[in-house]
């Protein structure tokens, strides 16, 4: 069972998330909560899976909530859902720590998937945003420990960029998952990147250049 917790300044819409999410038989919703500062308590005592998180609320946003939830429980989830694909809102909340960013228009089947993926560790964005983050980040430096990368290393950079998991790229390059997580966490090490979306944009930014 997924835990979730709702993060929301709108009561309805908290309301809306709750029915949708509880008729997943997966997924539980342990608590809601209606500003970022009450968010990051309600996650430290309930220790959700996943935090689907609002961005623009009053006493503390969403953006500076991941923050500081990333510190204090880095543990947990978080999953941006708002209404807003504003680039500041994108780059910031995956900059912080955010495992992915949905909007609201987003259907209820395909939010749940995006919940049980990211609740694996792997990142959601919703249609048309990973291309505002590519856009934010297009004045992003190569670093020179890219050549300190294995052949085989870039391989699975360029497969990450393309959205592959770690199965289909270990089936593209006919090795074992083990050893493409090997790769993955040295590529994230030696670039000095936080998770497979900065490599992914760092990736793309390459086949851009």
């Amino acid at each position: 069972m997924i835990r979730v917790l709702l993060v929301d300044d709108q009561s309805i819409i908290r309301e809306g998330l709750c029915s949708l999410l509880q008729a997943k038989q997966d997924i539980e919703v342990v608590g809601e909560a209606e500003n970022g500062k009450l968010a990051i308590e309600q996650a430290l005592v309930l220790q959700p899976d996943v935090v689907l998180m609002d961005v623009r609320m009053p006493i503390m946003d969403g953006v500076a909530a991941i923050r500081n939830l990333q510190q204090k429980a880095p543990n947990i989830k978080v999953l941006v859902l708002t209404t807003f694909d504003d680039d500041d809102y994108i780059t910031q909340a995956m900059k912080f720590g955010a495992k992915g960013y949905l909007l609201k228009d987003t259907p209820s089947e395909e939010l749940a998937q995006a919940i049980r993926a990211v609740n694996k560790g792997y990142t959601q964005m919703g249609p048309g945003l990973f291309e505002k983050v590519m856009t934010a980040t297009s004045s992003v430096e190569i670093p020179p420990e890219f050549e300190q990368l294995t052949p085989r290393e870039k391989e699975v950079l360029q497969l990450i960029a393309k959205g592959l998991n770690n199965r289909e790229i270990a089936g593209k390059l006919f090795i074992s998952e083990r050893t493409v997580k090997n790769h993955v966490n040295s590529i994230l090490s030696r670039l000095n990147l936080r998770d497979r979306t900065q490599a992914a944009i760092f990736a793309s930014r390459l086949r851009q250049d």
